[in-house]
């Protein structure tokens, strides 16, 4: 839509761009798909308005161009939250500060979890439940506050 400006042709578009990713993705060694497929998107609706002719003003083409960044306070405000929930997660008790860690930063499976720990498969299962509900608690309690 922030380019076509037209729903059904956006929305014809996007076929056309998926079955292209799917036709595409093997001849590339793809490190980032989210950009990688924005690049694809981005290019596929550049190259339709060129076929139609259609010439954008300079200074739209140069915003278009640019991806989309967040600006100062949007970065500030998840700064802010990450640096609530770290201080949340020092709050949880060790077993599930551990279990939540290794499960959700670390990307880890219950069985490396339930391996690294010690714990049985169902207390790693227990602990990364209550750890996320007394974590979800904590950010909440902290955030009336502030």
């Amino acid at each position: 839509m922030k380019y076509l400006k037209n729903e059904t042709e956006a929305k014809d578009s996007v076929q056309q761009i998926f079955l292209k990713v799917i036709t595409d993705i093997p001849k590339y060694k793809v490190e980032y798909f989210k950009s990688w497929l924005y690049m694809v998107a981005r290019n596929y609706c550049l190259m339709k308005l060129r076929d139609k002719n259609i010439i954008l003003p300079v200074e739209e083409e140069r915003q278009l161009l640019q991806p989309d960044e967040p600006d100062k306070d949007e970065l500030r405000q998840k700064e802010k939250a990450l640096n609530l929930m770290e201080s949340c997660l020092d709050e949880l008790n060790e077993e599930q500060k551990n279990c939540v860690i290794l499960f959700y930063i670390h990307k880890k499976t219950y069985n490396e979890i339930a391996d690294n720990t010690g714990f049985s498969l169902m207390q790693v299962k227990s602990h990364i439940q209550n750890g996320k509900r007394n974590l979800k608690i904590l950010l909440e309690r902290k955030m009336k506050k502030a």
